[in-house]
């Protein structure tokens, strides 16, 4: 039995230099359905083709090709965190929340891959 118990989604984000550009290139060659630009954050988010799979858009001056970080859906981020704490993982500073969006906390795995948990708060807007 896992620590966390996952939802059924998750986002791969990527480091862009333009998300409104990247969106719309995304779009036209993979089919990708825009979901939201969240300009305030620097972020947005598509659906891609596979079901519980959404593409993220993570805006930056310079970013660096391959490095696509996993992010997981979880139902209460701070009892996923809690438990995964417990454990000995690694937590890099405390968990961001953006109100009425989304919770966020980046974690590693043992060989230093970033990865995140991601709790979604429209559900309850």
């Amino acid at each position: 039995m896992s620590l966390v118990s996952l939802e059924n989604t998750i986002t791969l984000s990527i480091s862009v230099r333009d998300r409104h550009a990247s969106a719309e290139w995304y779009s036209s060659m993979l089919g990708f359905e825009l979901k939201h630009h969240i300009d305030e954050a620097g972020w947005s988010e598509m659906h891609t083709k596979t079901l519980g799979v959404t593409l993220g858009l993570g805006e930056q001056t310079e970013p660096k090709p391959g490095n696509t970080v996993p992010v997981f859906g979880v139902a209460d981020i701070e009892s996923a965190r809690g438990a995964m704490e417990g454990a000995g993982v690694k937590f890099d500073g405390p968990t961001e929340t953006i109100e009425g969006m989304v919770s966020i906390a980046t974690f590693y795995d043992p060989d230093g891959n970033a990865m995140m948990l991601a709790q979604d708060l429209t559900v309850f807007a």
